[in-house]
């Protein structure tokens, strides 16, 4: 009898994660070792040298802890779970992140033009090549393993299934707070998810954090509004990131990057072969050297302040609006209207916006009670100051400009704004 190979993958932050026949099929086909490509934090590296690592093994580590999850609620009394639906999870963690384009979430910006988001092109991708077959021959539906990542209600009666790879506390997070956190040294990252994770169980059909995991909850939630601060929005990561949304927008009627029809088309498209285009050609070669050679665009405004409030955020985020507000601005500075460009928290481009957007008080909680231990919910609002603190967004406002021009667009976005504040210009 032929002994079973055990094939697994050493992983810096969750250790040996062991690879099925399943993962390795799918690992092995070209548009999955095309996330090998595609950096997980692009830009970021002009801050912090170490942030090379890729969506490659960002979803490996997700598949992880997919599988942790969906092992540790078969200890839950209101969870029922087949070692198949584990199975299924753990797949559509590893595909979640498979339609990223080049550049990441930078390439989400150019997607919005073709109302598409990466999850669109992830469900494209599997739908579409041989992945399909592979998940038909293993006995899996292709729209379920779909609807997982998209977080739908993808089986009766057993919605808090499809909050483990989509939801208020989920995996995907678990995995990129403390993956981003290692690589940039950024060190906050140093969360025990694994002691929320355990604890976690299903309240009115939702996933909830056991109340014994509230320290390790508060921790997370603190690593995810820091990192957002410090790693996803810092303000040269942002600059070049910027740079390589203008650069694509410049690009894109002379090298078709929106052109893709199949799957062999968008599989050609990663971080290596669009920055060579990019660079070759003649609209963006300006932005991309000067990117090549780290003379980044500058800050020249910024304001910080926290709110829930829907209707400056949405303001924020029209594109008419931005646009009449740059305008404004270059009139006022007498600079060409090329060389501004305003930040938002909530821009398409901008890694895990999702993430940060979303209040302490969504996370439902729980508690065991009596010599039953049955289940109760808890206000998570009443039971911890921090989470009454973190209810607000973190909302920073930045307008950028090139290095010559700072000062003079500085003075101008002063001006425009006048002694008010941002929400008082907006709310009015």
């Amino acid at each position: 009898m032929a002994v079973k190979k055990i094939q697994f993958i050493k992983d810096p932050i969750h250790g040996y994660i062991f690879i099925s026949d399943l993962d390795k099929e799918l690992i092995d086909t070209k548009y999955y070792q095309r996330l090998r490509r595609i950096k997980q934090l692009s830009g970021s590296e002009y801050v912090y040298p170490g942030a090379n690592h890729t969506r490659f093994e960002h979803s490996l580590g997700v598949s992880f802890l997919a599988e942790k999850m969906g092992n540790s609620l078969k200890n839950d009394e209101d969870v029922e779970i087949t070692d198949f639906e584990i199975k299924q999870l753990r797949t559509a963690a590893l595909l979640h992140d498979i339609g990223h384009g080049p550049f990441s979430h930078t390439f989400e910006a150019l997607l919005l033009k073709v109302n598409k988001h990466h999850e669109d092109l992830s469900r494209w991708l599997i739908q579409k090549t041989e992945i399909a077959d592979i998940l038909n021959n293993h006995g899996m539906k292709v729209e379920q393993i779909c609807g997982f990542i998209h977080g739908n209600k993808t089986i009766k009666g057993k919605g808090y299934l499809n909050q483990v790879i989509s939801g208020a506390c989920d995996v995907d997070k678990m995995d990129f707070i403390v993956r981003d956190s290692y690589h940039t040294g950024a060190e906050y990252g140093q969360v025990d998810v694994m002691r929320i994770l355990y604890t976690m169980g299903v309240i009115n059909n939702n996933l909830a954090v056991n109340y014994s995991a509230l320290p390790a909850l508060e921790a997370f939630l603190i690593a995810r509004v820091e990192s957002f601060r410090t790693i996803y929005f810092h303000k040269v990561s942002r600059a070049s990131q910027l740079m390589i949304v203008r650069a694509m927008e410049l690009a894109e009627e002379e090298i078709g990057l929106l052109g893709f029809q199949t799957p062999e088309d968008y599989v050609k498209l990663d971080d290596f072969t669009v920055w060579s285009q990019l660079l070759e050609c003649k609209a963006s070669e300006k932005i991309m050297n000067d990117l090549a050679n780290r003379k980044l665009l500058k800050v020249a405004f910024e304001r910080e302040f926290m709110t829930r409030d829907d209707f400056i955020q949405s303001t924020l985020s029209k594109k008419d609006y931005r646009e009449n507000l740059i305008e404004e601005i270059a009139k006022e500075a007498k600079v060409d209207i090329d060389t501004v460009f305003i930040d938002i928290p909530t821009l398409p481009s901008v890694p895990y916006s999702h993430s940060i957007d979303l209040p302490a008080y969504e996370i439902p909680m729980f508690m065991r009670e009596g010599s039953k231990r049955k289940k109760k919910e808890v206000n998570i609002r009443k039971v911890s100051r921090i989470f009454e603190s973190l209810m607000g967004m973190m909302y920073i406002f930045r307008v950028y400009s090139t290095a010559r021009n700072r000062e003079k667009v500085k003075k101008a976005t002063q001006k425009v704004f006048g002694q008010q504040s941002i929400e008082k210009q907006i709310s009015f």
